[in-house]
């Protein structure tokens, strides 16, 4: 009797899958040929020091890994041995996977810590600095718990000035990492009822308890909050990745509600010290304005006004006998002057008795210079006579 291959590879499938011992084994060894398909399955080759297996994680099982697997990863499986009929190869189809020596948390935990520090998201340059007096705080966390009571005690016994708005969310299990990312990014968008700082954060819990607040869309909806964020996970040794994030980590949701907001009765105590402080100055100010003041012999402002405008008036006086007499000697010295010019000029010779004789307004100097019955005019002190010359004489 004869058989076609399918029929062969489809007896041994059924075979092994009919072995109890096969349909739910548990397998250790190190990863290699690793493969993430676009449909979300995984393909990967199994192997120890001397055999190999090659095995594959449908996307249903693969979505609920919590870290990322790696080619030489130790790795713990549990799976089924069956045999895919159309290339007659037997290998495993894997449910579960975890890290072998250390669990799949801790792993996962490892390799965001190490993605999002390599992005700078740790950086101490970016973190926002808390509002000394916010009007509005805003509080992530479970409605129902311990902590959003020790927020809101520690928060209006505090500051009581402070609007608190809850957004209640889930703090553990599924689906709680997207409700604290979307509520921290509802109040990023919220408008006239957004919050000046937010307080996101659960009581203490074991790490599984914890692990919403060691998940990316967590840390990336706190990385990129305008409004500062206060990681208020109550653990106080071990740290979650939201509080390598946040811009301010407190070991206890009490501890965030004291970081959130100032203590009125502080504010009060530095107010009455501050006012005290102003008033000891004024007080010394004043004081020492009345030394200065002592120092004068005139007590009334009115006799300081006059004995101003007397000094005033004696200095008018001054400046006014100061120019008069600077005035009365630029006269006398004027006055000089002028008799020297007038001794120098012209019509001062002809006042002593000379005269000027011009022809045609020329000066006459010699006889040659006219004959007879040429018309000249001869210059006096007080006027011109005009003559014509009769003969002339060496």
């Amino acid at each position: 009797m004869t058989v076609t291959v399918t029929q062969l590879n489809r007896y041994i499938k059924a075979i092994i899958e009919n072995d109890i011992r096969l349909s739910n084994v548990a397998v250790t060894g190190e990863l290699s040929n690793f493969k993430l398909h676009s449909s979300g399955h995984c393909y990967m080759t199994l192997k120890d020091e001397n055999s190999s297996i090659r095995a594959v994680m449908f996307k249903s099982s693969a979505d609920k890994l919590r870290f990322r697997p790696e080619n030489g990863m130790k790795v713990i499986v549990t799976a089924k041995v069956s045999v895919y009929e159309r290339d007659g190869q037997y290998q495993l189809y894997i449910n579960t996977m975890q890290p072998d020596g250390v669990g799949d948390l801790h792993v996962a935990y490892e390799q965001l810590k190490a993605k999002l520090g390599a992005e700078g998201l740790f950086d101490d340059s970016k973190k926002k600095k808390l509002p000394p007096y916010p009007k509005t705080v805003g509080v992530i966390t479970s409605p129902t718990g311990a902590a959003v009571r020790d927020i809101i005690n520690v928060a209006t016994r505090r500051y009581p000035l402070a609007q608190i708005i809850l957004f209640p969310v889930l703090v553990q299990g599924e689906g709680a990492a997207e409700q604290i990312a979307g509520a921290i990014k509802y109040f990023n968008t919220a408008g006239s009822i957004s919050a000046d700082v937010l307080i996101v954060g659960r009581g203490g819990g074991s790490i599984e308890e914890l692990w919403a607040f060691n998940e990316e869309p967590v840390a990336r909806a706190i990385a990129d909050s305008q409004i500062p964020v206060i990681s208020a996970v109550g653990h106080e040794t071990d740290f979650t990745i939201a509080d390598f994030v946040a811009d301010l980590r407190a070991p206890t949701p009490s501890a965030a509600a004291e970081l959130a907001v100032p203590s009125a009765a502080e504010l009060k105590n530095k107010i009455r010290q501050s006012y005290g402080r102003m008033l000891f100055a004024i007080k010394k100010n004043v004081e020492g304005k009345k030394a200065i003041l002592s120092r004068f012999s005139i007590k009334n402002p009115m006799d300081l006004i006059n004995q101003n405008r007397i000094r005033t008036d004696n200095s008018v006086r001054r400046l006014i006998n100061a120019t008069t007499a600077l005035l009365d000697a630029k006269s006398k010295r004027l006055a000089v002057a002028v008799a020297g010019i007038n001794a120098l000029s012209p019509l001062g010779v002809l006042s002593r008795g000379y005269s000027v004789v011009q022809k045609g307004g020329s000066l006459i100097r010699s006889i040659t210079q006219v004959k007879s019955g040429d018309e000249l005019s001869v210059r006096v002190s007080d006027g011109s006579i005009i003559c014509e010359v009769a003969e002339t004489k060496q």
